[in-house]
């Protein structure tokens, strides 16, 4: 605790959900909308973070976990409604995940560089390849509408995904900062010295993606039932993946806090400039390629004025 107390982190944290817990006082309904969907997306790219920032395991398929999540929730939602409730959809969709997190980290992890993020991405292609085939059971490209929303109030979805975040990222952030985190950092750097010293690497790798499965599952399921629908293009598409991965790397890699603020900085850059048509992307990206070349260590970086030499 003492170290948490001490940690600049811990306390721009603080100051980030201190802002964003007065924001419904004066926010529209719209802007709460945008910043839902924004904690979502924050809770997406924390939990890349600690498999990749920590662990050092690149994983170009974040939206295998997500896509799990947001479907087996969907689909169950839309095959026993009104019987089942929303819950136990959520946490069947978070339980899903985490299987496929298994199923997929344990021939994964047996490889290493460019190899073991081929393997996520080629997960997240025969997802969608799945989806598409069984059409009737999950919408297929057109997507899936699911009967029920677990509100259709604004402030009620804000502090729901808000507070999803919070704690989200109070988990993965202490799990950062124990000795499980540090030993992940010490195998993302030098696997085999990490082995020589005692540690089961493969071990807590593994631990790594199973958290990193349950937040995303677990996230993409409370979206499905905040948006009303699934579909490929919002939850297993490359591209979501890819922004994923931007907003962890953009906030300041191996921070935690610092992909929760990626996530929101690039939600909030591409509404701003949703005026300017197709060239909000190119915009958003050479922002984001900016800090990125000048700034490897993100946002956070820059705060502490760590540029590159």
């Amino acid at each position: 605790m003492r170290s948490l107390a001490t940690s600049r982190l811990f306390w721009i944290g603080l100051v980030v959900l201190a802002v964003a817990s007065v924001l419904p006082l004066y926010a529209s309904g719209y802007v709460l909308g945008l910043m839902t969907v924004a904690y979502f997306t924050a809770v997406f790219a924390m939990s890349w973070d600690l498999l990749f920032g920590f662990a050092g395991e690149v994983n170009f398929g974040p939206t295998f976990l997500i896509g799990l999540g947001a479907y087996t929730a969907g689909i169950l939602d839309t095959q026993f409604s009104p019987g089942l409730s929303i819950w136990l959809c959520i946490l069947a969709g978070a339980g899903a995940a985490v299987i496929g997190g298994v199923a997929l980290a344990l021939p994964a992890l047996r490889v290493s560089g460019p190899y073991f993020g081929l393997t996520t991405l080629v997960a997240v292609l025969m997802l969608q390849n799945f989806i598409v085939v069984f059409a009737d059971l999950t919408g297929g490209e057109i997507g899936l509408s699911v009967p029920d929303v677990i509100s259709i109030d604004a402030k009620t979805n804000y502090w729901i995904a808000f507070g999803f975040m919070a704690v989200s990222g109070a988990i993965l952030f202490g799990l950062s900062r124990s000795s499980i985190g540090l030993i992940l950092q010490a195998s993302g750097q030098d696997a085999v010295q990490a082995g020589a010293l005692g540690f089961n690497v493969a071990k807590h790798k593994l631990a790594a993606f199973i958290v990193s499965a349950f937040f995303s599952g677990l996230a993409g399921a409370l979206m499905v039932f905040y948006m009303g629908t699934a579909s490929v293009g919002t939850f297993v598409d490359v591209a979501v993946g890819v922004q994923v991965i931007i907003a962890a790397v953009l906030g300041g890699r191996r921070t935690v806090i610092g992909a929760a603020i990626g996530a929101v900085f690039l939600i909030a850059m591409g509404e701003l400039l949703r005026p300017l048509g197709e060239l909000a992307t190119p915009i958003v990206s050479g922002v984001a390629l900016l800090v990125i070349l000048f700034f490897p260590n993100g946002f956070l970086g820059m705060l502490r004025g760590e540029a590159r030499g």
